[in-house]
């Protein structure tokens, strides 16, 4: 992986992860780190700046996260957003107060004077407040650049720029000027737009090399983009050393396998298909907390590659764990709240005899569709939706079972056929049905009819990590409905899940 140029110290933000996609948006390399990293190997990292992110916490807890009071004296631009700005007041002598009111969403921007980080942004543009403590006295070494229309302290900096502060969050996409307030920043801070994804095969399949050597690999193929991508980059790095297989575990897409082996095997990689539907079934029935789903499904995958593994007497296991999954599934950066786990990340046994490979878990949705398209992965697979690792146990609310999950199935085909039809896939950025325990009555000709419900959901997002449910047309949801209740027998009710994240997230499990 290349020398970062800008290193972000993550205080436990959910939304941490949006300041490095902002970053690589502008074509320059960021990483994630905790805030407690040592400031001997951030040294040894060389970066051309560092970013300090939000917090749950507030400066005034007990155990208040903190820094090296050093990381402010290395001569590299600093920037301090909400938390992090607050945290970097304190430090330097400034006071900071819990807030008589809490500040809490858009806020219009109050320029002060003009300066090198607010360049092309205007007063009166919306930024995105979210804290519960307010920087009410500056340092003497910093100056007040802009505040907040409510008149708190709202940008500030140091007289030599070294040291910037914003008390709104520009990673997130409310704030308007955000990424031109990154772009300002970066630009401040000298960094090159040199982060290319598409070339960054050469170093990767170099890298794998080296960690694998002559030894054999195997890698599950679920027929997500994830596990194709990191499966074809495994495979051009060590060939024939790489098994890979599909375990079909009666929880995939309608006809997956069908559908991807063709593309795969083009490429060179011709996994083995392990049908292991009954297994899963078996350990699944009766268990409805989303939780145990997963960490079943997670444990049988193991258990399924370590007895393939000593077969071929494999050392590593190959998974498409990207940087959301990670966030999400493992507390491994700051005080962050875990959302779910995770069976590439969260359900892997602790005396696991293979070791993981994990390409791709520094990137990003997006970033991994580009390494598809240097790889020359068939546009249809790079291009799919992004599908989770525990299929459709997750989709399958309550109990599952083969039934209920080809009912799912079936639905599920019928929607995304529609969607592509009518041209609307590749504007979606996830779309898919889940099947509620909920049945109600219908009529169906001159017969009450007492069945299931479908839930169709549909998410506009860059990397999953924020969602906006998708505005597809009334016509087009009218036909969805109709085509499922009409064909799929089992299904008398379609609802539409209008709900964005957060609150709520893309997945119901």
């Amino acid at each position: 992986m290349n020398t970062s140029n800008a290193l972000v110290l993550d205080f436990g933000s959910q939304v941490t992860k949006l300041i490095a996609r902002k970053i690589r948006e502008l074509s320059v390399y960021s990483e994630i780190v905790p805030f407690n990293t040592k400031i001997q190997d951030i040294i040894k990292r060389n970066p051309d700046c560092i970013i300090l992110s939000g917090s749950p916490a507030s400066v005034h807890d007990r155990k208040a996260p903190k820094i090296d009071s050093k990381v402010l004296e290395l001569g590299v631009p600093v920037l301090g957003i909400c938390y992090g700005a607050q945290l970097i007041s304190k430090m330097l002598g400034g006071r900071v107060e819990k807030s008589k009111i809490r500040e809490f969403g858009p806020s219009k921007l109050k320029k002060l004077s003009q300066s090198k980080i607010l360049k092309n942004i205007s007063s009166n543009e919306t930024s995105w407040m979210s804290h519960g403590d307010t920087i009410v006295r500056l340092p003497k070494s910093l100056k007040v650049l802009a505040r907040s229309e409510f008149g708190s302290i709202s940008v500030f900096s140091s007289k030599d720029s070294k040291i910037i502060g914003t008390q709104f969050h520009p990673e997130v996409m409310h704030t308007s000027f955000g990424k031109q307030f990154f772009k300002n920043f970066l630009n401040m801070a000298g960094c090159k737009p040199n982060w290319k994804p598409s070339k960054l095969v050469k170093s990767k399949v170099d890298e794998l090399k080296q960690i694998i050597g002559k030894e054999i690999a195997i890698s599950a193929i679920s027929g997500g983009v994830d596990s194709c991508v990191s499966s074809v980059l495994v495979s051009k790095a060590i060939g024939k050393n790489l098994q890979s297989f599909i375990v079909d575990t009666g929880l995939m897409r309608y006809k997956e396998v069908e559908d991807i082996l063709p593309s795969l095997k083009k490429l060179g990689v011709r996994p083995k298909v392990i049908n292991a539907s009954n297994l899963f079934y078996k350990r699944l029935k009766n268990v409805v907390d989303p939780e145990k789903k997963r960490k079943i499904i997670g444990k049988t995958f193991i258990e399924l590659f370590e007895k393939e593994a000593k077969k071929s007497r494999a050392k590593f296991l190959v998974q498409g764990t990207l940087y959301p999954d990670v966030i999400e599934s493992v507390n491994v950066s700051g005080p962050s709240a875990v959302i779910k786990s995770h069976h590439n990340v969260g359900g892997l046994p602790k005396k696991m005899n293979l070791k993981l490979i994990e390409p791709l878990r520094d990137l990003f949705k997006d970033e991994v569709r580009v390494f598809g398209n240097a790889l020359k992965i068939n546009k249809d697979l790079v291009g799919r939706h992004p599908f989770p690792g525990p299929g459709l146990a997750i989709r399958t609310i309550g109990a599952v079972t083969k039934e209920r999950v080809q009912l799912l199935q079936a639905a599920d085909k019928i929607f995304i056929d529609i969607l592509k039809s009518k041209n609307l896939y590749n504007k979606i950025w996830q779309a898919f049905c889940v099947l509620i325990p909920i049945k109600t009555v219908g009529v169906m000709g001159d017969e009450r009819t007492y069945e299931n419900t479908i839930a169709i959901r549909a998410v506009n997002s860059v990397d999953g990590m924020t969602a906006n449910w998708s505005r597809i047309p009334h016509d087009v949801l009218d036909l969805i409905s109709s085509e499922i209740i009409n064909n799929v027998k089992g299904i008398n009710k379609v609802v539409f899940d209008i709900s964005n994240k957060p609150p709520s997230t893309i997945e119901w499990e």
